[in-house]
């Protein structure tokens, strides 16, 4: 296996220094190492714009470069590939590292099989060079060298494909400190769970969240046909309750993430702006990190999301939530209002038990109960 700190010293050989992506699990070594000793490393809201950060910083300083995703995010950044960076446009290289996720052969989530399937396919159809990663560093230097002068000579991206555990591990000294908060997420979904309305259904964001709230219907009353788990398509979850909400009577609630609420935060405009009144909770988990993936910052330490709810035209916003007694005050209070979109945003500690289960039946089971019971 490479060590992240070799192959950050190979591309600082070879005049790349630049790093910006959205972490990623299956590299949680390599962007655990960026996030502790890479001063030029910079976590983007989502890939395009990763991509587009990085094509400033090539306009500036005319060097290439690293932009570091999952797979699941080349969607994301096959706009600005194409249209910004493109040989047939303006021409700027990038080196673009990306984890396979779904890689055929390998067991993985049911969210990233189709995905791992395409995932060279795509590249290939993109007309772009790209490398698979060996895991010894030593056979690469050669291939990765001439990958690399390839995007400086004819100023283009070109891609490095990342199998699982081809980086060691890297674990970050300290998790982020949440600003005095006693509440676990776990215990503030079970919280919410039981003194909502009984026919609330639930949507529940990419990672933890999901899981969590899974595991409690599982080992409780066995509720799972009240909620959808998106576990995959991360930061769209809150315009897939909102699609659940329109010309609904039940109230719709949406427990989503603070690293993916940022990764499409215009949701919250379309959201707050819709004319239609909805019965529409959005309830967002601050953890100020990407938990899921290693911990990593997000930049919501220095935003205001319930500032931005209250500009994007929510009707009620409640914010910094950091004990149990004034959630479960806020939430029983929140049963008087109907018709209404409402933001809620607890600070939740940087935690989740290592036994949390996965979805235990194929997917299309959860979603048909959903569907029969929405």
């Amino acid at each position: 296996m490479i060590n992240p700190s070799e192959f950050c010293k190979f591309l600082k050989k070879n005049n790349i220094d630049f790093y910006v992506g959205v972490p990623d699990s299956l590299m949680k070594g390599f962007c655990n190492y960026l996030h502790v000793n890479i001063k030029n490393n910079y976590i983007s809201a989502n890939e395009g714009t990763a991509l587009s950060f990085a094509s400033g910083y090539y306009l500036k300083n005319k060097k290439i470069p690293c932009v570091y995703l999952q797979n699941s995010g080349l969607g994301n950044l096959i706009n600005p590939l194409l249209s910004l960076c493109d040989k047939k446009v303006y021409k700027i290289p990038a080196l673009i590292i990306v984890g396979w996720r779904g890689e055929p052969g390998v067991i993985d989530e049911p969210q990233h099989k189709s995905q791992g399937e395409v995932t060279l396919k795509l590249i290939k159809s993109l007309k772009k060079k790209f490398l698979i990663l060996s895991k010894d560093l030593k056979k690469n230097e050669k291939k990765l060298t001439h990958l690399i002068n390839h995007s400086k000579q004819n100023l283009e991206p070109v891609f490095i494909i990342v199998k699982k555990k081809t980086f060691l591990e890297f674990k970050l000294l300290k998790k982020k400190k949440i600003k005095n908060t006693e509440i676990v997420r776990e215990k503030a979904i079970q919280l919410i769970t039981n003194n909502v309305d009984k026919n609330s259904r639930f949507v529940s964001t990419t990672g933890m969240t999901s899981r969590e709230l899974l595991s409690l219907r599982e080992n409780g009353n066995n509720e799972s046909y009240k909620d959808f788990y998106v576990v995959g398509s991360m930061g769209h979850t809150s315009q897939i309750a909102l699609g659940i909400s329109i010309n609904n009577t039940k109230q719709i609630i949406c427990l989503d993430g603070d690293g993916a609420a940022l990764m499409h935060l215009g949701s919250l405009a379309m959201i707050g702006s819709l004319k239609k009144k909805i019965n529409f909770l959005h309830i967002l988990f601050n953890n100020f990190c990407h938990e899921s993936v290693g911990g990593q910052s997000t930049c919501s330490s220095r935003i205001s999301f319930t500032k931005i709810a209250k500009a994007c035209g929510y009707d009620i916003v409640f914010s910094e939530i950091k004990t149990y007694k004034e959630l479960t005050k806020i939430i029983k209070k929140l049963k008087r209002y109907k018709k209404k979109k409402i933001f809620l945003e607890i600070y939740v500690k940087n935690f989740h038990r290592q036994d949390i289960g996965r979805p235990t039946k194929k997917l299309t089971f959860y979603k048909k109960n959903f569907i029969n019971n929405i």
